[in-house]
């Protein structure tokens, strides 16, 4: 004979040689013959010793247990109290209806797509991480999505979450903002065969991701091509002196040019220009000597103008002269000023007549 004991938080399964006989409770419990008890917690799982449905046989303790399968397929999420415990996967789990409540949310992770009422905060939690894939696609991209090597839609910006299976999931992103390309050292003959470098930049954003991505294969370095193009054709119906002339005139002519192609590549050109013009060696140096000759010219021309204005100026000083004594008179002063800051001694003699003095010195006889 033997006692035993089952408090408040426990059960006992009693066993006769392996053969399972009952459930019993809280209370205290004397046994004769040869019977063996097995004592659980309640408030963990349950482990059966048996096979467990030879246990659920008996409606007392089926009624006392909360069985869940889980398929291959599919993942539970265990809560207990509310928070989430475990993520169970394949196979056969038993728990006891106790104090701690325990709750199951079943996800079919068969499918790519989470259509299952989750919370983005449980999708992030670490115990789901095995199980789910995440994409992250800012605001100013774009991303085209392909579920099983097909294109499904096309991603804007946020955070995307999908089951983690054998399905592959591949995202290609584009930045929808406003990108500038680089088109330099375009080695480009004019229309009076003269050879230039040129270099030009080209400013241009993603307007249709699905024809980019689908329908086009690097389609930036295809619009590079298509740019490098219309360039070549603008400055080959040019000759050089228009072309420097012309030279801000390209844009309007580029992006009306490139504007059907760009479209086909899921592209909008917004601007387009020449930044450098280079000149070969020998060019540049008759240029400028052209330049040098040029600026001569203007030299030579500014001073013919100017001593034309200083001659009639003259002129009318002298016809003032004649007619005014008084103006004669000034002038003589003047000379006298001019004199005296080059000369310092001077001598005059006579009878002070200073100003007829200078007169007949400077001023020749008739």
């Amino acid at each position: 004979m033997k006692q035993v004991r089952i408090n408040t938080w426990q059960v006992g399964l009693v066993f006769k040689r392996g053969a399972y006989q009952r459930m019993i409770k809280e209370g205290n419990y004397w046994f004769w013959d040869n019977k063996a008890v097995n004592i659980y917690d309640i408030t963990k799982p349950f482990e059966a010793p048996v096979e467990l449905n030879i246990l659920l046989q008996d409606a007392a303790l089926a009624e006392a247990l909360q069985v869940v399968e889980v398929k291959d397929s599919e993942i539970v999420l265990h809560y207990e109290n509310g928070l989430l415990k475990e993520v169970l996967t394949t196979g056969r789990f038993t728990f006891w209806k106790s104090v701690v409540t325990h709750d199951f949310v079943r996800l079919d992770t068969s499918k790519v797509e989470i259509t299952e009422a989750i919370d983005r905060t449980t999708l992030q939690h670490k115990l789901l991480a095995p199980y789910v894939r995440s994409f992250s696609v800012d605001n100013y991209e774009q991303a085209a999505l392909y579920i099983d090597g097909r294109f499904v839609k096309v991603l804007s910006g946020g955070v995307y979450f999908w089951y983690k299976n054998s399905i592959p999931i591949h995202v290609s992103k584009a930045d929808i903002r406003q990108q500038k390309l680089e088109i330099n050292g375009q080695e480009i003959l004019s229309r009076d065969k003269a050879a230039l470098r040129i270099n030009a930049w080209a400013q241009y954003r993603v307007a249709d991701i699905e024809k980019a991505f689908l329908q086009n294969r690097e389609y930036d370095m295809q619009l590079y091509i298509v740019l490098q193009l219309a360039l070549r054709e603008y400055v080959a119906s040019l000759n050089f002196d228009e072309l420097l002339e012309k030279k801000d005139g390209a844009g309007a002519f580029i992006l009306q040019a490139v504007a059907g192609q760009a479209e086909a590549l899921g592209i909008e050109v917004t601007s387009f220009g020449i930044r450098d013009i280079i000149l070969p060696g020998d060019v540049k140096e008759i240029m400028n000597q052209v330049l040098i000759a040029e600026k001569k010219a203007q030299a030579n021309t500014i001073m013919r103008r100017e001593e034309t204005a200083s001659t009639r100026s003259l002129l009318n000083t002298a016809k003032l002269m004649e007619d005014n004594a008084m103006l004669w008179k000034l002038k003589e002063m003047e000379y006298v000023e001019k004199i005296a800051e080059k000369i310092s001694n001077i001598s005059v003699g006579g009878n002070g007549l200073l100003a007829e003095q200078l007169k007949q010195i400077f001023v020749p006889k008739q």
